[in-house]
């Protein structure tokens, strides 16, 4: 795969005063705007943006030759995209007035407002990579196409939904912004957060960290470091892992779980893009990309209070949800022939035939554990395979697929296969509770993963069949 490369955004400063150039160009290079060309003849500004790339304009309103009106209006009908912030000495509300109905993003008075200019820039610049980012994702819907379909290879898929999520990736692979990945435990997130940072094409490393059962301390100090002699241990200087990110993506698992005094410290990193160590008063500055995951509601989260609504703003600047397997069973086919083919040569063994009565049969599976559980499911029936083609026996508690014209009516249900009768709530929870323990070998974590359940919950469910 050619990686792609992250092209700086650019910003087109005009004023036919020399000394302002000079100044608001230094400006935004010392607040993190990468990239900035200047003008001072209003003449030359719509030919450059004609043969250059060009993200935000800065524009003078009053000038020689040809006024900022004028270029705004040029601007306005050829290049709608790019937003325009007007800076001029007259502060009068009409010329406010007129600027903003002629399509200007912002009007500002001189003497600027540092802040507010770099505010403004940022912002126009966030706008203008959201409208790139769209048109992007609209050409790449109607032709149906991937750019870069080599960072999707381990992403073993037929499904519809699944590709479009590949283009809303390739369509947002030029942002530096956060993005949040949701879906059920087992559908894959972390590969498709490889795929963010694969297609991205940016030099950095992609680094993972679990934020789930993290308490405040180990979150800091594994995210941000610490000093040597912060605290009784800390017998050398730790990097933390956003430093060992630099230049590429951070991806943070399990992000729902996170408590409420780390997600006060991720907001400032993801707003200010700085840190401190542990123990340290030196300001750091991260250029990694966040990249975050949850198989969490945070709606209810939110609801809750226990996910920061400012922090969740920030995080889901590009959002997308995987869906379940059991909303795109077109792939079970694929992933079966794709695991029973991987399993079989770690296991140095013919790989066996799988019919087609097998696929009907585990098509009617809900799968709460979603790959995870199906992969799980294969490499049972595959480790127990003495070279015979799969059958529908090989997967304990999946039922054949039924045969409804050779059926009577109220045995085509697979539950009657199972039961012999139609089942109770209490029976099914018990079988599947105990086919989970069984493929698990008896694991609980990966039971409950399997079920949907939390181990603890899985664990009392245990207890009561018990006693």
């Amino acid at each position: 795969m050619t990686a792609k490369t992250t092209t700086p955004q650019r910003t087109l400063l005009v004023d036919d005063e020399p000394g302002i150039l000079t100044e608001v160009s230094l400006l935004l290079a010392s607040s993190d705007i990468p990239e900035v060309a200047t003008i001072s003849d209003s003449r030359q500004v719509i030919p450059y943006v004609r043969e250059h790339r060009v993200n935000a304009v800065i524009l003078d309103w009053v000038m020689p030759n040809v006024t900022g009106a004028e270029i705004l209006q040029s601007l306005t009908v050829e290049h709608p995209e790019i937003p325009v912030i007007v800076m001029t000495a007259m502060g009068d509300v009409e010329t406010a007035v007129t600027s903003m109905r002629q399509g200007a993003f912002d009007f500002l008075t001189k003497p600027v407002d540092p802040n507010r200019l770099v505010a403004s820039v940022k912002k126009a610049l966030q706008v203008s990579e959201l409208g790139q980012q769209n048109r992007k994702l609209k050409d790449y819907l109607l032709a149906d196409t991937l750019g870069n379909p080599d960072a999707f290879a381990g992403i073993i898929t037929t499904s519809k939904k699944m590709r479009g999520i590949f283009q809303y990736i390739e369509a947002i692979a030029s942002s530096r912004l956060p993005v949040l990945i949701t879906g059920e435990t087992g559908v894959g997130k972390e590969l498709l957060a490889r795929a963010v940072h694969d297609v991205s094409g940016v030099p950095g490393p992609f680094i993972s960290l679990n934020a789930a059962g993290l308490d405040d301390f180990m979150f800091s100090d594994t995210l941000f470091g610490h000093k040597k002699g912060a605290f009784t241990g800390a017998d050398s200087k730790r990097d933390g892992l956003i430093s060992a990110a630099a230049g590429g993506t951070l991806f943070l698992d399990e992000i729902g779980d996170l408590n409420l005094a780390s997600q006060i410290k991720l907001l400032r990193l993801l707003q200010e893009r700085e840190y401190y160590r542990l123990g340290s008063d030196l300001l750091l500055k991260s250029d990694a990309r966040i990249v975050a995951a949850s198989n969490m509601d945070f709606a209810a989260l939110r609801a809750a209070g226990t996910f920061r609504n400012d922090l969740y703003y920030r995080l889901c600047a590009h959002e997308f949800r995987v869906p379940p397997l059991r909303e795109r069973l077109e792939d079970v086919e694929a992933l079966v022939e794709y695991f029973v083919g991987q399993i079989a040569s770690q296991q140095g063994k013919p790989a066996p035939k799988v019919p087609q009565n097998v696929i009907a049969a585990l098509r009617q599976c809900r799968f709460p554990g979603n790959v995870r559980e199906l992969y799980n499911m294969v490499h049972h029936a595959v480790t127990c395979n003495e070279g015979a083609p799969l059958s529908v026996d090989d997967f304990p508690g999946v039922a054949a697929a039924p045969v409804r014209a050779a059926q009577p009516v109220d045995c085509a249900n697979p539950l009657f296969s199972l039961f012999g009768k139609f089942p109770t709530v209490l029976q099914v929870e018990e079988y599947l509770i105990a086919e989970a323990m069984k493929l698990t070998s008896g694991n609980q974590t990966q039971a409950a993963e399997l079920l949907g359940l939390t181990r603890p919950t899985l664990n009392k469910r245990l207890k009561q069949e018990r006693q």
